[in-house]
């Protein structure tokens, strides 16, 4: 069965008020910009990310874990984790250099932020192209080996006597602008069918409770057996 199928099915055990919110906001999710959170060990500031992901329609966050664990404050988050795909690249010495080489290949132009660049802002970077935005730990910015396989460093103007954002307000700034830069423009930024349906099949597994049992009945009557 395919995706859009098996949604059909299993949006039979949905809230129609969830049906609606899964229609009204699926098509307006991007995998055309995707954030990225290096070492961030404050609870607060890493959930404050995720849930400007979600109300951005950032549907990717890609979360490195070198020596902090990431960790979400759900009184923070307020449930938006559960709609977003959060990747984990942990358990390697070279976390962030798997991260980037994944990203490049997938088609994306790394880009991270720092006070030392110069001339890109959020307000003049290219949107043509997918962007992944880096934002590094709290203390010390993004790591040596962001800053060498940046393909863009962006600059979020300042005017203050002190020389950088709290990173879950630099991430917000920077989101914000580009997503409603993108949202204006002519750049195909959403998703295509097959992955719209595949994410409405994603959110439904996590709201109906006996999605796996029900799965295997709907397949096993489509003649197709256990997967």
């Amino acid at each position: 069965m395919k995706d859009n199928e098996l949604y059909e099915r299993l949006a039979a055990f949905i809230t129609d008020n969830k049906r609606e919110l899964f229609d009204r906001l699926a098509p307006l999710r991007t995998r055309h910009i995707t954030a990225v959170m290096e070492d961030i060990y404050q609870p607060h500031n890493a959930s404050a990310v995720v849930r400007t992901c979600d109300l951005l329609g950032v549907q990717d966050i890609h979360i490195i874990e070198n020596r902090n664990k990431f960790t979400v404050n759900p009184d923070v988050t307020l449930g938006s984790s559960k709609w977003t795909d959060m990747h984990r690249w942990r358990g390697n010495e070279d976390n962030s250099l798997r991260c980037v080489e994944h990203l490049k290949r997938a088609g994306y132009a790394v880009v991270v932020t720092s006070p030392r660049a110069t001339d890109t802002t959020p307000h003049t970077i290219a949107l043509d192209r997918p962007l992944a935005f880096c934002f590094g730990t709290e203390l010390t910015g993004a790591s040596d080996v962001l800053m060498e396989h940046a393909d863009i460093q962006l600059r979020i103007p300042m005017y203050g006597f002190t020389e950088s954002y709290n990173i879950s307000v630099s991430a917000a700034i920077t989101l914000y602008t580009v997503m409603e830069r993108l949202r204006a423009s002519d750049v195909n930024w959403q998703l295509d069918a097959d992955a719209l349906a595949a994410l409405k099949l994603e959110w439904a597994r996590k709201v109906v409770h006996i999605a796996n049992h029900l799965e295997r009945r709907f397949r096993d009557e489509a003649g197709e057996g256990t997967t």
